[in-house]
This record gives structure tokens, C-alpha cells and sequence, in this order.
């Protein structure tokens, strides 16, 4: 029996907050970072029990790290997070269930790079889905945002920027390239267990052969946040210039910005990355071996016990 999250040890804790920051970053990202919904990887009390018990104060926290809600807008944004996991649990867990099921047979044999892409964009659809039901709340939520709440969230933007920056934009190449290949390696191996010398290799190698340019990420993102600024900016205040439907199409809009930018040399860098990705994933699980895929599988089989736990216990 899993323990009380508040009653858990500091590294559970930790860990269910990384749970969180990786469920909404996997669903962007590709397929090591998606099949399982969320990787964890701990023993015993599973993070993913625990990091979704304490997922809504989490998102909460998160939201308003950025936002600076005021006391009705705090009412407002926790009723609205607390029924988007009701219905989270009801509606989508078996289906992320289910998903890992699949994934738990299919993670034994090779793969290709076009079945890499396929379970990607499953995964968009069903983050499409989560968003759609958010919504109708996020609109009525943004009708309110005050001035000084933009200013804030501008603040908030320039610091995850320069963040950003010491990541991903080292100015020593080589200590870039060390970088990126201990994400990959950290994503990988939560997955398969210990990568060997020579699969850690390949993967450096087709690393440094990525399209991926950083610079063109932060470009997009900064447009990404002065999109989202000018939407705020036309569509809070709370002085009535706008109603729920506008400010729910206005997000619709933003979301679909995001998700296929309207800037036709990054739709063609994102579209040449993807399936550049696509590739290294299948590549790297095909040079696994027998060993790392049953670990893979017996990963994702806790992972889908993980869920139905959550929904059995969410309908009692």
C-alpha cells in the first residue's frame, strides 16, 4: 500500500514533481519521452501513484509560479484543475492504460522509424484531447488576467529564456554536445535500463548528426510568448471587450500555433527534426538487446498497473 504523498520520503516527492514536468513534456517530445505516459522508473511506492495524487496542486503551483493568481482567480483555477483530473481518471486513464499494454508487446521486436512517428502523433491527439477539455475553464480564467499579471508572466518567460540558454546554448560545442547526449541518455535509460559503450556510441554519433538547432527553438518559443502575451493583453482585464467564445478561440488558436507553427521554415526544420528523431529512436531500441527490452516491458507493465490502480481506486 502506497503511503500518504505528504508522508513520503523526500526523493518520492521529488520525483512525483518530475512526474508532472515529464507528463506534459513527453507528450512534445518523442517516443522515449511518450510510450509510457509517464517513465518513472522508482521502486516500491510507485511516483506515478504518488505524483498523481499530488498532480493537481502541482499543476496549481506550476500555473500560478507563472500567472500570480489572485484569490478568486486561485478558487476558479484549483475547482477547474480538481474536475479536469476527475474526468482525467474517469475518461483517460484506461485508454493511457490500454496504450501501455500495446506498447508492452510491441517494445519487444524492431521497430521502424515511420511506427516511431505513428505513436507520436497518437500521443499529440490525446494531449489535443486533455487540452480540449481544460478549455472552456482556461477561457473563463483568462477573461480575468489583470495587467500586472501579464508583466508577470513576461518576467516569467525572460527567466525560463535565460534557463534556457544555459542548457541548451553552452558556447563550448563540446560541452553542448555532452549535454544533449545526457538528456538522451537519461530519457533512454529510463527505459531500457543501462545503455552499453557501444549503444551510448551510436547514440552520441547520431546526435552530433541532428538537425536540431537550439538557437531556432528559443526563436519559436520567444514568438510562442509574445503570441501568448498579445492574446492575454486583447482578451483579459476583465472589462468585458471579450466574451468566453472569443477567448476560447483565441486559445484554440494559440494551441494550434503551437502545435504547427504558422512560420513556414520552422514547420520544415520541425517536420526534417521529427522524423530525423523518428530514426535515432528506432535505431536505438533495434540495437537493444533481449535483456533491455524485457526490462523495457516489465517498466511498462508496472506503469499500466500504476493506472488502473488509480482508476480502480477513483471509482470506489
Amino acid at each position: 500500500m502506497c503511503s500518504d504523498p505528504a508522508g513520503a520520503p523526500r526523493s518520492t516527492r521529488r520525483s512525483a514533481r518530475w512526474w508532472v514536468a515529464r507528463l506534459s513534456a513527453g507528450l512534445r517530445r518523442s517516443i522515449i519521452g511518450v510510450l509510457a505516459v509517464a517513465l518513472v522508473g522508482l521502486t516500491g511506492c510507485s511516483a506515478l501513484r504518488v505524483g498523481y495524487s499530488q498532480a493537481p496542486d502541482l499543476i496549481y503551483w506550476w500555473l500560478d509560479r507563472y500567472v500570480d493568481f489572485d484569490g478568486d482567480q486561485t478558487q476558479k483555477a484549483r475547482g477547474a484543475i480538481a474536475e479536469w483530473f476527475a474526468w482525467n481518471r474517469r475518461t483517460q486513464l484506461p485508454d493511457y492504460a490500454e496504450l501501455l499494454a500495446r506498447a508492452q508487446r510491441e517494445v519487444l521486436a524492431d521497430t521502424t522509424p515511420a511506427r516511431v512517428c505513428e505513436w507520436q502523433r497518437d500521443l499529440v491527439k490525446r494531449a489535443r484531447t486533455a487540452y480540449e477539455h481544460a478549455e472552456p475553464a482556461a477561457a473563463d480564467i483568462v477573461l480575468t488576467i489583470s495587467a500586472t499579471q501579464i508583466q508577470h508572466l513576461e518576467r516569467r518567460y525572460a527567466k525560463n529564456n535565460d534557463e534556457f540558454r544555459d542548457e541548451y546554448l553552452q558556447g563550448d560545442p563540446a560541452q553542448r554536445a555532452k549535454k544533449n547526449l545526457e538528456r538522451a541518455l537519461d530519457r533512454a535509460e529510463m527505459l531500457y535500463g543501462r545503455l552499453d559503450d557501444g549503444q551510448r556510441e551510436r547514440l552520441a554519433d547520431a546526435l552530433a548528426r541532428s538537425p536540431f538547432d537550439p538557437a531556432l527553438w528559443l526563436a519559436e518559443r520567444e514568438r510562442r510568448q509574445q503570441d501568448a502575451l498579445r492574446l492575454l493583453s486583447a482578451m483579459g482585464n476583465g472589462d468585458g471587450a471579450a466574451n468566453h467564445e472569443q477567448a476560447a478561440a483565441a486559445l484554440r488558436g494559440y494551441i494550434d500555433r503551437i502545435q504547427q507553427s504558422p512560420r513556414e521554415s520552422y514547420r520544415r526544420y520541425a517536420e526534417r527534426l521529427g522524423e530525423y528523431n523518428c530514426g535515432v529512436i528506432a535505431a536505438l531500441h533495434n540495437g537493444t538487446t533481449s535483456a533491455q527490452r524485457r526490462s523495457a516491458a516489465k517498466k511498462l507493465a508496472g506503469w499500466e498497473s500504476d493506472l488502473r490502480f488509480i482508476v480502480a481506486q477513483a471509482s470506489r
